[in-house]
């Protein structure tokens, strides 16, 4: 069992989907390092410190911090952040075969890299159909989102308006 477990994203926004895979990775670390990166192929609708203090925020509500911790990675290779970190696994959900064919190869290229295993857990089948992108096309529309997100993510989108 790994001591610590990184579990990167952009969480743009961070959802209950990510939230539901944050704690069942507690059960393959007993510490987690969630990490709000940077992605330069993606457009963030949040700012990266926004992103960071919701994410803190679901943490705190959710009672989670403590066990959870929360970091932000602007620029470099994720493996050497968790290498400096002591983690030796990455956490990462999948709700579809699609995400398994994007996330597989980066996989393989963090542990040809650095050694680093990654570990993935599939979504709970009531949060399959949630994704950031779709939570902020809703909201953009003027729909109804809290089915989707924790609380600090409806501030956040309360704050942008």
């Amino acid at each position: 069992m790994s001591k610590l477990a990184v579990y990167p994203g952009s969480f743009d926004p961070i959802t209950l989907g990510h939230l539901d895979i944050i704690e069942r990775a507690l059960d393959v670390a007993p510490r987690l390092q969630v990490v709000v990166v940077h992605n330069p192929s993606k457009q963030p609708f949040f700012t990266l410190p926004e992103r960071v203090q919701m994410v803190t925020d679901a943490l705190i509500e959710r009672g989670l911090i403590g066990p959870v911790t929360v970091d932000s990675l602007e620029s470099g290779l994720l493996t050497s952040y968790a290498a400096k970190l002591g983690a030796n696994v990455l956490i990462k959900g999948f709700r579809t075969g699609v995400d398994i064919e994007y996330e597989l190869p980066m996989a393989k290229v963090n542990r040809d890299l650095t050694g680093i295993e990654t570990i993935f857990l599939p979504s709970d089948p009531a949060n399959t159909h949630i994704s950031s992108s779709l939570v902020k096309q809703v909201a953009s529309l003027g729909g109804e989102i809290t089915k989707y997100v924790p609380a600090a993510v409806i501030r956040g989108f309360k704050a942008k308006a």
